[in-house]
């Protein structure tokens, strides 16, 4: 068998490399030529890095990887963004995707991009290179006359179109809740560029004494639907003002697709009924460099905890670097990861996606087969994270 040979992209693969993901995700045979100056990657080379992978001296497949940063416990933590994995349909079943895997967790590592996440496709296969599923990214459908019979705001709040000199006050608004939400994205690196929101039909701003209480953002395609994006408040009458923007769309539309990015509007705001059609696109996390993501992680619930010192030992056949016997240690002040220990809990790989990021306990990876040995020293790893703990975000890429 041929062997699979993989390089950094290059400029120069843009157009083969167009036609392969166009064949595995579909799209339009020829790109828009209006898009740029080169139409085969309008939203240009920064930003992001990419592997090819090549079987007979031809392009076979690609991925690439978008420079994120990603909260967990209040602060941002370098991520790697896999997307645009594809592999030509003729390669299928040779190696191509695993190879590209095993060299993008070397780039990752480089690029000081301590953990990754992606939104699967083809689950076993990140499974196998040790992404597990974490988080979601919700959006809830609802009929909008359900919103007209939200309650009137007790203070007012007046709204407004925003404009671009807002942008540094919405990135603000939304950066003041993103820090509190486990899995949300900074959108404050080159893979981001913030005046994209205004390519949308609606921006509306709720204005404050000092920077924005809140705002929405929202597409009017064709059809009986309104699409919301984000819906940012920081207080109960910001969002109530900003629902009933929405409910003034009934009559006129069916339905809104909201996407959930603050969990406090859905269950505490909207009068949900009964039954109602919430669509998840999960995504899966690994931690490509577990010293490196211990020490860039927020870790909050230390304040109500003792020194303690975990000893754990990962099975990582994929990423070797950190294979072995750790200690994740607190002491007093700090929490980070060294080298040593008893290696008293085991953990697979794909254990170590969830746990950082609180969305499973030790007694789920338990039994998914994911971790085994002492149950008290594994109950210390939940006291960190807090874990069970929903973890969500409210980008896609």
């Amino acid at each position: 068998m041929t062997e699979v040979l993989v390089r950094e992209s290059r400029e120069e693969d843009a157009e083969e490399l167009y036609r392969i993901r166009r064949i595995a995700f579909g799209g339009p045979r020829e790109p828009d030529p209006n898009r740029g100056a080169n139409p085969y990657w309008p939203d240009g080379y920064e930003g992001w890095w990419g592997l090819v992978a090549e079987l007979d001296g031809r392009p076979a497949g690609f991925l690439r990887s978008r420079d994120y940063r990603q909260f967990f416990g209040g602060k941002a933590v370098p991520m790697g963004g896999l997307a645009s994995v594809a592999v030509d349909p003729y390669a299928r079943g040779r190696g191509v995707a695993t190879a590209l895997l095993d060299r993008a967790l070397v780039g990752l590592r480089d690029a000081g991009q301590c953990i990754s996440a992606l939104f699967p496709s083809v689950p076993p296969l990140y499974r196998g290179r040790g992404w597990e599923q974490t988080g979601v990214y919700e959006l809830m459908i609802l009929p909008l006359d359900l919103l007209a019979l939200l309650p009137k705001p007790v203070t007012h709040r007046t709204i407004r179109p925003a404009t671009r000199e807002d942008l540094p006050a919405l990135h603000q608004a939304y950066l003041a809740f993103a820090s509190t939400v486990d899995g949300m994205l900074d959108r404050a690196t080159k893979a981001d560029n913030p005046e994209d929101v205004f390519e949308l039909d609606i921006v509306d701003v709720v204005p404050g004494v000092d920077g924005l209480r809140g705002y929405l953002t929202a597409e009017r395609p064709e059809g009986e639907r309104l699409i919301v994006y984000d819906l940012i408040a920081d207080d109960a009458d910001t969002a109530g003002k900003l629902l009933r923007q929405l409910a003034s769309w009934a009559g006129v539309l069916h339905d809104v697709s909201l996407r959930v990015v603050d969990p406090a509007v859905r269950d505490l705001f909207l009068a949900q009924p009964v039954l109602h059609d919430v669509r998840n696109h999960p995504w899966m996390l690994r931690v490509v460099d577990l010293p490196a993501a211990v020490a860039a992680r927020g870790w909050p619930l230390t304040a109500h905890l003792r020194p303690l010192a975990v000893d754990v030992e990962v099975a990582d056949p994929h990423a070797s670097w950190q294979a072995g016997r750790h200690r994740i240690v607190f002491d007093g002040d700090t929490v980070f990861c060294e080298p040593g220990g008893t290696g008293a809990v085991r953990l697979h790989a794909r254990a170590l996606g969830p746990w950082y990021a609180g969305s499973a306990d030790t007694a789920m990876l338990r039994r998914a087969g994911l971790l085994d040995g002492d149950p008290k020293a594994a109950a210390h790893l939940d006291a960190l994270t807090g874990a069970p703990r929903p973890v969500r975000m409210a980008n896609s890429f």
